[in-house]
């Protein structure tokens, strides 16, 4: 029997693209559907929730999870990358210092288990994570098969120093933004944000969208470019930036 989307809690966002809003810190992953192969688009906040949405995104599309990008190196969106074995993995070029490095994997534990996830399984999430086996540090265009490709874009630092957005080309165009972009709360700027260049991230994934595009945050309910562009205005005008 065919499993829907919905009923296994995805939203379908365009033809063979989705997300859905995990449990605990309404963290999105996302899924783009191609030849033969599927994109996972961040992989939780432990390394069972990781093989959750390994197993429904092959479930929902008949394929393997062939490739996984990671929007950004904070536990809610990393912590799965384990259960990835096989997987080509895509990261923003810097990434790897966070997620292998001793004082990257620690403060990264120590942000998870300050924020809820129990010690057990920040544990286990960070003795598996390994770097991605791709650096992105300009634009990468990833073939998925005929008919589908999509782009990573290195269009950081702003939350973080390594922040990946990736374009899904289609009608409409989809742009998945990480944490650069939160609907259900204001954007979260921790000490390893770039306040100063937040902004013009922002303008670059409005660039890459463009006006009809839509936008899929990090947390919270899918948006268009004007709420961008206002989230955009209020972060300039919190931290100070000038255009």
């Amino acid at each position: 029997m065919t499993v829907t989307w919905e009923e296994l809690g995805w939203e379908r966002v365009a033809a063979g693209v989705g997300r859905c809003r995990l449990p605990g810190w309404d963290c999105t992953a996302g899924l783009v559907v191609g030849e033969g192969t599927a994109l996972l688009i961040d992989s939780g906040s432990s390394l069972a929730e990781g093989a959750r949405l390994r197993t429904q995104a092959e479930t929902l599309t008949g394929r393997r999870v062939t490739h996984l990008a990671l929007t950004h190196p904070h536990f809610d969106h990393v912590f799965g990358a384990g259960a990835f074995a096989g997987v080509e993995v895509f990261g923003a070029v810097g990434v790897e210092t966070v997620l292998t490095g001793r004082l990257g994997r620690a403060e990264l534990r120590a942000d998870a288990v300050r924020n809820g996830l129990d010690a057990d399984l920040a544990d286990e999430a960070v003795d598996a994570l390994a770097a991605p086996r791709h650096h992105v540090s300009g634009e990468w265009t990833l073939d998925l098969g005929p008919g589908r490709q999509v782009l990573l874009a290195n269009v950081g630092p702003g939350h973080t120093a390594h922040d990946l957005a990736v374009l899904v080309p289609g009608a409409p165009e989809v742009v998945f933004c990480g944490d650069l972009v939160e609907e259900s709360g204001e954007p979260q700027s921790g000490p390893d944000a770039v306040p100063s260049h937040w902004p013009a991230a922002l303008d670059r994934l409005l660039e890459l969208g463009g006006e009809d595009a839509l936008y899929v945050p990090g947390h919270g309910a899918v948006v268009d470019a004007a709420f961008v562009r206002r989230q955009r205005d209020a972060l300039a005008r919190r931290f100070g930036v000038s255009r």
